[in-house]
């Protein structure tokens, strides 16, 4: 083992993605869903991928929790997990029906949406738990950075602007600072190769995250 670091892990794992982040800020899709020319069928398309990719984020959140190192975090992993499944409940009773989505979306997880998963999925069950805890954490800290960072900008349509403003504060921003903490906390004392281990799955799961948003922006087809 390492004696302690300086430096969180979360910081050290966010110091690792910070390219990334400026291309997901550069993105058309974000750029778009800021000055308002993102196309209604590219945003309906991701949120119907994104209901697929919640209920099974969910299950990958509950593969990790399963191998946590105290009680109290089995439970808030578990708190976090049921959350996940709440929203993707929510958007496919009120949010989807309101928007125009192309049936194929709807239909389950295309390519990139399935690649992904796969990824969490993999790395849950076969990590070891900070293994797990940085593939998911990308999923919050790159959300809750795009929150804060589009809090104050005009955003005139109205669900963009609820879709902003959901990652800017309140529950989610409560749900980041917990994760973190438990990231910084498990990554306080690491061996060099346990670190390696975490930061590469930190770096692939940010790099899906930036794919996510592509395959909506360029309305993914399932493979051929």
């Amino acid at each position: 083992m390492t004696g302690p670091n300086q430096t969180p892990l979360s910081t050290r794992l966010w110091s690792d993605c910070s390219a990334i982040y400026a291309q997901i800020t550069a993105h058309p899709f974000i750029t778009g869903l800021v000055d308002g020319t993102l196309g209604p069928e590219r945003f309906g398309h991701y949120l119907a991928q994104d209901a697929h990719y919640l209920r099974e984020y969910a299950r990958a959140l509950m593969l990790v929790g399963a191998k946590a190192p105290t009680s109290a975090d089995v439970a808030m992993l578990a708190r976090h997990a049921a959350n996940t499944i709440e929203v993707e409940l929510a958007l496919r009773a009120t949010t989807l029906p309101t928007v125009a989505v192309d049936p194929v979306a709807v239909a389950g997880p295309l390519p990139t949406t399935r690649a992904y998963l796969d990824h969490l999925l993999a790395v849950a069950r076969g990590g070891t738990f900070l293994d797990g805890l940085a593939a998911v954490l990308p999923c919050y800290v790159i959300y809750g950075r795009l929150g804060t960072d589009l809090a104050d900008r005009v955003i005139t349509q109205p669900l963009y602007r609820e879709w902003v403003d959901s990652y800017a504060a309140g529950p989610f921003a409560e749900a980041i600072r917990e994760v973190v903490a438990l990231v910084d906390r498990v990554g306080a004392q690491l061996s060099a190769e346990a670190e390696q281990r975490a930061r590469a799955h930190f770096v692939a799961s940010a790099r899906y995250e930036w794919a996510f948003w592509d395959a909506a922006y360029r309305l993914e087809r399932p493979a051929p």
